[in-house]
């Protein structure tokens, strides 16, 4: 169906429910209004269950039917400790999924052997599935979260494949571990090399384009407390990290004959060493930085609580990363704790995360194939395509104007019309797309 017979058929719903009184405020349609609480759920103390949509909704993708009375019987602060420790958590139907898939288990450079499309659409279908399938909410919902911090984008050369690989040994083995770890294997991630030129740099060309990016975007910020000195040394000690191209292509590989020996000044730290000695220096003095406390602190809360947080749960956040020196289940442990989220105002999801909490929601089925997958591109946020090292936007401005996506999406999904994906109604199918387009499914 084209888009204006969608939106006629959309106001056609939306007339119809106007007369039994349900139908969204133009005002909200625009995205310029804030809905009503969620409605809580029956048979659970009122105030227990609002906590626990909330968690659920912040802390993962969503509740999944049964969800919110179970997390308001156990208690919220109780399930929060409980996805701290998602080894704990058994999750089997998520890992049965996506041991089925064999191209996201591959290494270099068996991975190469696989044709680009079907090396993307298998590692974001793993994505999907686990988002929606997994126990572990809140590793994935971090997963999502580092993924956009230290962005690839699969459409620039290797970083197709590469990205199958960083995905799982950057990512998903950091996402809830120590931040300078996490920042270290980003350093010598084979894709990361690729995306930001770093196997580019060299000793006596030095490429800023990496070192650049760490700094802005990975650690200390703008406006940080580095200069473009800073930029240049830091390119001089990165050098010599490369990335094989014939033999055990698309392996890390460490040439000292193109790292500049000579002695760099990184803030205020003197590198004299070897490629490896000055990248883990750099990686400790970023990790023990104020100014990475302090920009991870508040993309954190900008995730979690609102688009504009607090000065007082931004510190809070910062000073937890500053005493466990960057360890990421303490940082979190400070915020998902706070008064700060308990009393949040509803935030506006992204399109990823709408799409996985509707079909959390109404149950469906999924096989996170190609399907899905169109339908994310056309909400503007299927995983990994985004071509700038920033990662996906965050706030409510950047994606309340683009509705209608979201409400074709809200039709094929309840009209079981998108390719691999189902749902058993009980009722019409513009029953649960008028649910899904609800004021209340769009915020968590």
């Amino acid at each position: 169906m084209s888009s204006r017979r969608r939106f006629l058929a959309w106001t056609g719903l939306a007339a119809l429910a106007a007369s039994c009184g349900r139908a969204p405020r133009l005002s909200w349609l625009l995205g310029r209004a804030t809905p009503a609480p969620a409605r809580p759920g029956i048979g659970v103390d009122p105030e227990a269950a609002r906590l626990a949509a909330r968690i659920l909704g912040r802390a993962g993708y969503g509740p999944r039917p049964g969800d919110v009375e179970r997390v308001a019987s156990m208690g919220a602060d109780a399930w929060i400790e409980e996805q701290l420790s998602p080894d704990s958590i058994p999750d089997v139907q998520a890992f049965f999924l996506t041991r089925r898939i064999e191209t996201v288990h591959l290494q270099a450079p068996d991975i190469f052997d696989v044709a680009r499309p079907t090396a993307v659409t298998d590692l974001r279908r793993a994505a999907l599935l686990r988002a929606v399938y997994s126990e572990r909410q809140l590793f994935e919902t971090m997963v999502e979260f580092w993924g956009d911090h230290f962005n690839i984008f699969v459409g620039k050369g290797d970083c197709a494949w590469l990205k199958v690989v960083d995905d799982r040994e950057v990512i998903r083995r950091n996402a809830l571990g120590n931040f300078r770890d996490l920042l270290l294997a980003s350093a010598m991630s084979p894709a990361m090399l690729v995306y930001l030129d770093g196997r580019a740099n060299v000793a006596g060309k030095p490429n800023e384009n990496y070192a650049r990016e760490i700094l802005e975007l990975h650690t200390l910020g703008v406006g940080g407390g580095y200069t473009q000195a800073d930029v240049m040394e830091l390119a001089r000690a990165l050098t010599g990290w490369q990335v094989r191209g014939f033999f055990e292509r698309g392996r890390t590989v460490l040439r000292a004959a193109v790292h500049d020996p000579l002695v760099k000044q990184v803030l205020g730290v003197r590198l004299s060493g070897g490629a490896r000695e000055d990248l883990e220096a750099v990686v400790r003095r970023l990790t023990a930085h104020p100014s990475t406390a302090r920009f991870l602190a508040g993309k954190l809360c900008r995730r979690f609580l609102a688009d504009d947080p607090s000065e007082p749960a931004v510190a809070a956040v910062a000073a937890a990363f500053q005493r466990s020196g960057g360890d990421i289940r303490q940082t979190l442990s400070a915020l998902l704790h706070s008064e700060e989220l308990r009393n949040a105002r509803p935030r506006f999801l992204r399109p990823y995360a709408f799409a996985v909490a509707a079909l959390r929601r109404a149950g469906a089925r999924t096989d996170g194939g190609r399907g899905l997958q169109d339908e994310l591109q056309a909400m503007g946020q299927v995983p990994f395509g985004w071509p700038t090292p920033d990662g996906y936007p965050e706030g409510e401005e950047h994606w309340s104007g683009r509705m209608l996506p979201r409400w074709n999406f809200a039709l094929r999904l309840a009209s079981n019309a998108i390719p691999g994906t189902r749902v058993a109604t009980d009722g019409p199918a513009e029953a649960l797309a008028l649910e899904l387009s609800r004021p209340e499914s769009q915020y968590c």
